[in-house]
């Protein structure tokens, strides 16, 4: 056989030629060049081609065994002496950048009269099939120049056949068109499955949907033309590319073709609406289609039609919210078709091993990659690849899965994939189980690079474990553990007894478990599952939940003691609270059965805050942080954060409700994931308030360009616009629910500067404090902005700078000394510096009116928030946060003229310690304030996550601190009370 495909080779019939002896080289060189060559040229040519092709085969001679394994291919290059030479031409380049029109033009006109479209197009596919085959089989080819390969040449066979097709039909029956938009009308032919991924198979059928993009007719314009209606028009068209592609002529096919996963599938229309399709979508379509779609790719078509209909199917398969439903859905179908792979392997055992279905298989890594698809594509753009392969890889970039274990993933597809394509390669037939007889089983394992039938059997095997492993990792049923009836508390079984014996009964279960007031328990319990939302909820909710409470009660007992004995009864309430919250939303129930750790994660977090457990009830979509291990150890990285943030916000240009979203999800979810390391003790105050200080400023950054581009009269890409912070952001102390004290300044000498920046800071307001589905992102407080309420809302620098040096008032400048740059423009933001430094040290008499303006503002809040007999307020009490405050802003007022050091930002704890350095005030007193002011902040802390709006305490409890904190108000400010 190599013999005479050497003597092929040598031959000048073994490529086309031109016909002109004049022009006797091969056709792909008379395309590029045309030149009258002279004999000697022309020799020396062929010879060096000859040539070359003799060294490519010499280079394959040790897989040739392999390659001649294949009987398809075998059968193909016998049936005619020169395909030999074809193919050796053909794999001596990767076959994924393959230029298929010209190759369908040279098998075309390798006949005379050339052949039809039809019958070129089917010879071209043999050719690439026997290509990918030597190629693979002789080492050249990967796994992606394989299906790359398959996937562009079914996209150029549909493409090239609906151009033709389209041609024709319009001939007979003129242009359709719109009813509505009076548009001419194009077919979107849809690859689905492996075709839309780009990772189709050598043997594989394509499955297409025909979209078209409204009902009308055709526009009958010349003689013998007859109209018809567009569904009609497309019906046919349909018809025809089904048969240009499908049917078995002489030459074999081109691609099988599968139409099922049309709307209705084989019951439906052939060809569809957009708004057919939509309808269906809607009304009918099913979780399984759901799957389906998330691969379809449009081949055909206008842009705009495709853009209309990826309107439509993005909702359907990507939804909005978190759908952790999902997993129930993908297993119980995936339960179905193990079934039938099964009852078919019983009935024939020869078809056993299926690599593709079986268990283990390249279905399964298809179901792990897509769950996180339908899971959280409606949020995150980038997984909505159509590729197995990189939405693996971006399953890992982003941490849902282990790097290592996505490798594994990854390493398995190659070898199924690679292993499918061999049984394939055998006779070019659809099939995905080993063969029955052990001469083929062996021919498979050589093709693979294995010795023998055992190595591909245990490789498959090892292959196939790991698969499943990771497969019942994620799909297996979860609700499996929860405790038996007999065990646990079960409210629905009560409705049929006396209220009393229910009670009595639950009590008891409460009793057993060993929580301290099973009585107030059980009432609790009671009054939750017999509230309206609750009793209306289906039959499956209503068992969820009841499963779920019961897996919770043990937690909140080990809970209990682990928080020091914390109060059972107030974590049933607030976990109750929770579960009736998110009681309708079946997603976020799906989510608690389908990972017990998140559970029994929300159970800690209730139990230690009740701040956390109200926060976590108003947003459950931040249940989701709770499935990441790494939620306690993760560092905030501010850059990529902004990235991030601002590449979700690109994702949704034009969509104001979806960026206010957006922007809300980024800051709850970052809160959240502050919020677990501080339960965990893992923060200290101070590293919280930096943290979230910092959260604040990407947040306010990311919202000022946003706004900027929803204002078309905006004169520049980037506004000459900044925010300046005062109050907690200003100096970085804030806390979870802080309000933002922020003032706007511009730098801009268009006329029209002054409104437009003016509308900036608005439409800012309102993106910040705007109660959308996502929740609200902060109030704003603007009074301290130049002339307070009655001064405009945004200043430019120069006249901000007028106001601090002639105008403000001391409270104001006592404000700046906690005001820095947080967003917008830079340079503006460095003037704003500029200015502050000036301002705060500006020269002030030793014994002027500073002093008595700082204890006369004082006393004002004083009067207006007076001390309560018996508790002890931690801000602003005598001997509280407050007087910590104005004593630093005082000093820093006084004194930074000559202490220029002391306008740095750095908190009051740094200011007070530098105050004592630099002998402005005791160091040890200092130090002593200091400590106090740390206290009382984390003791204001501990209160506000409990749930207490106002932070008071027992006076005994902070009374050394008080004292402190008094004794350096008196040394500062003698003969003054506070």
């Amino acid at each position: 056989m190599v013999r005479a495909c050497i003597l092929a080779l040598a031959s000048e019939q073994s490529l086309p030629y031109h016909r002109s002896e004049e022009h006797a080289l091969p056709a792909v060189l008379g395309r590029r060049h045309n030149f009258t060559a002279s004999p000697a040229v022309r020799r020396q040519v062929k010879q060096e081609h000859a040539r070359s092709i003799h060294e490519t085969l010499t280079d394959t001679m040790s897989t040739q065994p392999l390659i001649s394994a294949s009987r398809f291919y075998q059968r193909w290059l016998d049936a005619a002496p020169e395909r030999a030479a074809q193919v050796a031409q053909l794999v001596r380049a990767p076959l994924d950048g393959l230029d298929f029109a010209a190759a369908l033009a040279e098998q075309s006109n390798a006949a005379m009269p050339p052949l039809p479209p039809e019958r070129a197009m089917r010879r071209l596919r043999n050719l690439l099939v026997c290509g990918l085959i030597a190629r693979d089989l002789g080492g050249q080819a990967d796994l992606h120049e394989v299906v790359t390969a398959m996937t562009g040449f079914a996209d150029f066979a549909i493409r090239t056949h609906v151009d033709a097709i389209m041609d024709e039909m319009v001939a007979l029956h003129g242009m359709p068109v719109g009813e509505e938009s009076g548009e001419e009308q194009a077919l979107m032919v849809l690859a689905m499955g492996k075709q839309g991924g780009g990772e189709l198979n050598v043997s594989s059928d394509i499955d297409l949907i025909f979209v078209y993009p409204e009902d009308g007719d055709t526009q009958a314009t010349l003689p013998g033309q007859r109209s018809l209606s567009n569904h009609e028009f497309f019906i046919r068209m349909g018809k025809k590319l089904i048969a240009a592609l499908a049917e078995i002529t002489q030459d074999g096919f081109t691609f099988r073709v599968d139409m099922a996963l049309r709307p209705n599938g084989n019951s439906g229309p052939l060809a569809a609406s957009l708004g057919m399709v939509e309808q269906y979508l809607i009304v009918q379509g099913r979780e399984w289609e759901r799957y389906a779609w998330v691969k379809a790719r449009a081949v055909t078509g206008k842009p705009e039609d495709i853009a209309a209909l990826d309107a439509i199917v993005r909702p359907f398969v990507f939804r909005r919210y978190l759908d952790f439903g999902v997993i129930d859905a993908i297993r119980t179908m995936h339960g179905q078709i193990r079934a039938e792979v099964n009852r078919q392997e019983r009935l024939h055992p020869d078809r056993s091993n299926n690599v593709k279905l079986g268990r283990g298989g390249i279905r399964e890594i298809e179901f792990l990659a897509q769950v996180f698809q339908l899971i959280r594509g409606g949020r995150d753009a980038e997984l909505r690849e159509r590729s197995t392969r990189a939405t693996l890889r971006t399953v890992a970039d982003k941490g849902l899965l282990e790097p290592a274990i996505v490798e594994q993933l990854l390493g398995s597809y190659t070898f199924l994939r690679n292993l499918e394509h061999r049984l394939q390669y055998l006779d070019d037939a659809q099939t995905h189980t080993l063969p029955a007889n052990d001469a083929d089983r062996l021919v498979v394992a050589q093709m693979m690079g294995l010795p023998d039938v055992a190595t591909l059997l245990a490789q498959l095997e090892a292959h196939r474990v790991f698969v499943a492993g990771q497969f019942d990792e994620m799909f297996s049923d979860k609700s499996s553990g929860t405790p038996p009836a007999d065990t646990g508390i079960d409210p629905q079984t009560s409705n049929d007894c006396a209220a009393s014996d229910q009670q009595e009964a639950i009590e008891a279960r409460f009793a057993a478990m060993g929580f301290h007031e099973p009585a107030a328990c059980a009432r609790r319990l009671l009054a939750t599952w017999q509230a309206p939302r609750l009793q209306s909820l289906p039959e499956a909710s209503r068992t969820r939940l009841v499963a779920l409470v019961n897996s919770a009660l043990p937690l909140i007992t080990d809970c209990s003691v682990s928080n020091g004995n914390a109060s059972q009864l107030a974590t049933l309430g607030r976990l109750l609270d929770f579960l009736e919250a998110i009681a309708r939303r079946s997603a976020y129930l799906s989510l608690l059965t389908e990972y017990p750790h998140t559970l029994e994660r929300v159970v800690r977090m209730v139990c230690a805050s009740g701040w956390a457990a109200t926060f976590l009830t108003q947003h459950p979509i931040l249940l989701d942080e709770l499935l990441d291990e790494r939620i306690r150890n993760t560092v905030p990285d501010p850059a990529a954060l902004a990235l991030d943030l601002q590449r979700q916000l690109d994702d949704a240009p034009g969509d104001t409700e979806r960026q206010m979203d957006i922007l809300r999800e980024m800051h709850h979810a970052q809160l959240f994931q502050c919020l677990a390391q501080d339960l965990a003790g893992d923060l200290s105050v101070e590293k919280l308030a930096d943290y979230l200080s910092q959260l604040a400023d990407i947040i306010v950054a990311a919202t000022v360009q946003a706004v900027w581009q929803t204002l078309p009269a905006r004169h520049r890409e980037v506004p000459k616009f900044a925010v300046i912070a005062y109050g907690k952001l200003g100096g970085k102390e804030l806390g979870y629910v802080s309000d933002l004290d922020v003032i706007f300044l511009f730098d801009d000498d268009d006329q029209e500067a002054p409104g437009l920046y003016a509308k900036l800071a608005q439409r800012f307001i309102t993106w910040m404090t705007s109660h959308t589905s996502a929740g609200i992102l902060f109030d704003i407080d603007i009074a301290l902005r130049p002339d307070g309420a009655s001064g405009m809302l945004v200043s430019s620098v120069q006249a901000f700078e007028r106001y601090q040096s002639s105008a403000a008032w001391v409270w104001e400048h006592q404000a700046l000394t906690r005001a820095r740059f947080c967003a917008g423009d830079v340079s503006i933001g460095k003037h704003f510096e500029r200015i502050r430094d000036t301002i705060l040290r500006k020269e002030r008499p030793e014994n002027g009116p500073l002093k008595g303006e700082v204890v006369a503002m004082r006393k004002k809040m004083l009067d207006a928030h007076p001390p309560r007999p018996g508790s002890f307020d931690l801000k602003q009490d005598p001997g509280g946060m407050i007087d910590i405050e104005f004593m630093v802003q005082y000093l820093v007022l006084q004194h930074a003229a000559q202490y220029p050091q002391l306008t740095a930002n750095s908190g009051n704890i740094a200011l007070l310690r530098l105050c004592g350095e630099l002998g402005l005030i005791d160091a040890g007193l200092a130090a002593s304030v200091a400590d106090a002011y740390r206290t009382l902040r984390k003791l204001q802390h501990q209160l506000r996550l409990q749930g207490q709006d106002l932070a008071r305490v027992e006076p005994e409890r902070v009374r050394v601190h008080a004292d402190n904190v008094m004794r350096l108000w008196h040394t500062i400010f003698p003969a003054t009370i506070a």
